[in-house]
């Protein structure tokens, strides 16, 4: 008992309350639900890349089942739910979840309709060619790499991207009392502006918006107002109005039709079909007489028939009033700077990114430099042996052993250790008189290759321009037109929206009463009026008075 009692340490249980209720929620905050702020990535979407990597499933490779991939990644970098692996890896396949997606999937991997992804012994994977961008490089000692959960192997603790992928594929996920959620961009407007960035510095937030109009949905949509995204890039927060696209057609007999060909970031295309027809069954929507969706492999289509009768700017009004037609995107632009989450504006987004660019390209150089130095080593201990290969031979031969032979050649003909090994690991073909032109060749080009390596460290600018020069590359390859459209106007719904704009007939009675008739209905009941003996003001018989879109009737 007394030793026992002695490994007892007595706290307040409030201390040790905050203590682990911290130590958790930094736990969740740093190592599951917020994005890099370099390669802007999770920690679960990293592993998932890195251990397709692992696998050898690069774009021109087969695919491979994801349950195998899925397995990879929980035992080696990832220990937790197999589900958890695989919703992230189904989310890097959607082309309707991700502007650019990082997977290519082969098998059903869910729809917009919220249709669930076949179970991972179904489903197919390979990496998208556009991923590439994000691992380029990971071999040139560009990052840190880290121990894994059981510290049997290493992982990194960060992509190289040469993609900027938090602006271009945008994030979201909730932490512990806090969360993020960055929206998608066009990768052309966000490469050039990383371009206009790297050439002035002293840029200001405006200047950069001319470049980086807005966000850029994978499901495309309208933009309506430019308040939310200005106040959005200045402070890290803001709203974004988004509504679908909607087109108007002539439909039979007469009808007209609205038909929906986008529809809003992240909404439901089928619950959005169910809540309109549940609103039109509750009339709190009149003028709707059938929904059809007719979407396709080619693209979405859901028609909406309208009455005879009907207005489809009142109907379409209407649904963007009560539908999810028209959303709201809430932006907080928070990701890990250092490892702690902090809430950036486009700025300081864009300058960490070619900050950890920066680092990326020195890093990548000093290896190359090192690389490259040791074979001019090399490659000049081979030209000394080609200029002496008789001398050389000879001692060779006379050698008991091969550590005398090396040792005779360091001391006879002035070579390191090393250049030693390399003549006496040379193959005899190496000798021939073409053999002897590539050496000398494969020499010329790597002294080149140090010059420019070494005159690329010793010069900032050179480094920045080089930076640019790549991201240029990437947008040649990988860069497309802007699917959202940007409404600057912003457009308030007032009642008057919402109510049809017909010609109507006003009548008054002798007894004051009035009366207001649409005037198709009026002509219908014309004969009615005539008869029902009512007078003007004036005494004299009532006939048509028309009153077309009198403000006292709205």
């Amino acid at each position: 008992m007394n030793n026992r009692s002695e490994r007892i340490l007595p706290v307040l249980i409030e201390n040790e309350m905050k203590q682990s209720y911290l130590a958790y929620s930094m736990s969740v905050i740093v190592a599951r639900a917020l994005p890099d702020v370099r390669d802007g990535l999770k920690p679960v979407h990293r592993r998932v890349l890195y251990g397709m990597l692992e696998l050898g499933l690069r774009p021109n490779s087969p695919y491979k089942k994801s349950a195998r991939i899925v397995g990879e990644v929980l035992g080696k970098y990832h220990p937790h739910g197999d589900a958890a692996v695989y919703d992230t890896m189904v989310r890097m396949v959607q082309d309707f979840s991700m502007r650019y997606p990082l997977v290519d999937g082969q098998g059903n991997f869910g729809s917009i309709d919220g249709d669930s992804p076949a179970a991972m012994r179904y489903t197919e994977a390979r990496l998208a060619p556009i991923a590439e961008e994000l691992l380029r490089d990971l071999d040139k000692d560009t990052v840190d790499f880290v121990p894994n959960f059981d510290e049997t192997l290493k992982e990194p603790s960060v992509l190289p991207a040469l993609l900027p992928n938090l602006l271009v594929n945008g994030a979201s996920g909730i932490a512990v009392g806090m969360a993020t959620n960055i929206p998608p961009h066009n990768l052309n407007e966000v490469v050039d502006a990383l371009s206009a960035l790297i050439d002035r510095p002293n840029l200001r937030i405006e200047t950069l918006m001319k470049y980086i109009k807005g966000p850029d949905f994978p499901t495309g949509g309208i933009i309506y107002g430019v308040e939310g995204i200005d106040e959005a890039y200045r402070t890290g927060r803001g709203h974004i109005t988004v509504r679908g696209r909607v087109n108007v057609e002539k439909g039979r007999a007469g009808h007209q039709n609205l038909v929906i060909t986008e529809v809003p970031y992240q909404v439901n295309k089928a619950n959005l079909i169910e809540r309109i027809a549940n609103l039109v069954q509750d009339k709190k929507i009149d003028g709707i007489v059938d929904i059809r969706d007719e979407s396709d492999r080619d693209g979405m289509r859901v028609v909406i028939e309208l009455k005879r009768d009907a207005q489809p700017e009142v109907v379409l009004n209407q649904l963007y009033k009560h539908t999810p037609l028209q959303s709201t995107f809430g932006v907080i632009m928070l990701a890990l700077v250092d490892g702690q989450p902090k809430v950036l504006n486009l700025k300081e987004m864009l300058q960490h990114f070619i900050d950890f660019r920066h680092e990326v390209v020195v890093r990548r150089a000093k290896y190359e430099l090192d690389k490259a130095e040791k074979r001019a080593h090399i490659l000049e201990g081979y030209l000394i042996a080609l200029d002496n290969i008789d001398e050389i031979i000879a001692l060779i031969k006379r050698s008991r052993t091969p550590d005398t032979a090396r040792r005779g050649l360091m001391r006879q003909f002035k070579l390191s250790e090393i250049q030693a090994q390399a003549i006496l690991d040379m193959r005899l073909q190496r000798l021939t008189g073409l053999e002897r032109k590539k050496i000398q060749d494969e020499y010329r080009e790597t002294i080149k290759t140090i010059e420019r390596l070494r005159a690329l460290l010793a010069s900032r600018a050179r480094r920045m321009q080089l930076i640019k020069q790549e991201l240029q590359s990437l947008k040649e390859k990988y860069g497309d037109e802007r699917r959202t459209e940007i409404v600057a106007e912003t457009e308030e719904f007032s009642l008057e929206d919402l109510i049809a704009e017909e010609d109507v007939v006003i009548t008054l009675s002798h007894k004051g009463f009035i009366k207001r008739f649409p005037v198709s209905s009026y002509k219908r009941q014309r004969a009615k009026v005539k008869a029902s003996g009512l007078r003007r003001l004036d005494g004299k018989p009532v006939r048509r008075v028309y009153a077309p879109h009198d403000p006292f009737l709205h």
